[in-house]
């Protein structure tokens, strides 16, 4: 098998576990391909933890979940140096802490002070934590999914706007339609028996190793991305940070535009999705299919945006009608 058949095969045996979240399962994967880490924001309940579980069952790597709370320290998720005494001699030795693992569960990042998200924020683009003046490198495959409850601000600290920008994507995760809601019901009902539960029923599966991963990296790096493909990125891009050229509208709702990750990350989403839909080059269309997630969280709306109840879904709408495809 290829790797894209690797990842479809996986994709699919995810969508047997998460029953109506099948585009939250898609921008995971995708989050993956394109080397990225995503915030994902939804009420309880809607299966982010279970998502993020079942790729770690598939995937031969390692997950880490740390709940957020606000009496979290930086050395809770980084590791600490430790004291040993053995021998009558004694020295410090660096104990890891949960970011190093495969895979990261940051549950309500948002409920963690200010020093624990910068030092979390800081692993992700850096790839390493500094703990006593020693520098630890992560693992090589190593992606961070955070979540954040939407309807819940009393004892949050919301993530500033500049370390938003570092999460490639902001997946917003809705309720499952009502056929699903069924669905999700009758799989809950059969995870009660004991043999399911256990792990189905003695059933093994072959988990995907990492190299699978690296060698579909590789093989996004291909994917071409045209001229015109590429001016339409920019186009949209620069849309956000000169809006009055375009439209009244977005003039008044947008503050502050896309930064330069977000080009960037566009265009790595673009290529992943292309290639996860078989193809070797870049469409519009495939663009237009990741642009929301991944301006959603670097746009900046106005006061006027806000007062009005224009969401940045609406905005980036607009954005997509206004821009012409090159």
């Amino acid at each position: 098998m290829s790797a894209r058949d690797d990842f479809l095969a996986l994709q699919a045996r995810m969508g047997e576990s998460i029953v109506g979240q099948a585009r939250m399962i898609e921008r995971l994967l995708l989050g993956l391909l394109a080397d990225g880490h995503l915030l994902v924001e939804g009420l309880p309940g809607l299966a982010k933890t279970r998502a993020i579980k079942s790729l770690a069952k598939h995937l031969d790597a390692r997950l880490s979940r740390v709940q957020f709370t606000p009496d979290l320290l930086p050395a809770d998720i980084t590791g600490s140096d430790i004291y040993y005494s053995e021998g009558g001699k004694g020295e410090f030795r660096f104990q890891p802490g949960p970011l190093f693992a495969n895979l990261i569960l940051a549950d309500e990042v948002n409920r963690s002070p200010a020093k624990v998200q910068s030092a979390l924020l800081e692993a992700m683009e850096e790839r390493q934590v500094t703990v006593g003046g020693n520098t630890h490198p992560l693992e090589r495959l190593f992606l961070v999914m955070a979540t954040q409850n939407p309807i819940e601000q009393e004892g949050t600290y919301p993530l500033p706007e500049a370390q938003m920008d570092r999460f490639l994507m902001h997946v917003n995760v809705d309720y499952p339609a009502a056929d699903a809601e069924a669905e999700i019901i009758r799989l809950a009902r059969a995870e009660e028996e004991p043999d399911t539960h256990q792990g189905g029923a003695g059933r093994s599966e072959t988990r995907m190793s990492p190299a699978t991963v690296f060698d579909a990296r590789r093989q996004i790096h291909e994917i071409k991305v045209s001229e015109p493909v590429e001016r339409y990125i920019v186009a949209l891009v620069q849309a956000t940070r000169d809006p009055a050229r375009l439209d009244d509208d977005l003039k008044r709702w947008i503050e502050v535009g896309v930064s330069p990750r977000g080009s960037i990350g566009l265009d790595k989403v673009a290529r992943a999705i292309a290639w996860l839909r078989g193809r070797d080059y870049v469409t519009p269309e495939d663009v237009q299919a990741v642009v929301h997630d991944v301006f959603r969280h670097r746009l900046i709306l106005s006061y006027d945006a806000h007062a009005a109840g224009v969401s940045a879904n609406a905005v980036i709408d607009r954005l997509v009608q206004r821009v012409a495809v090159a």
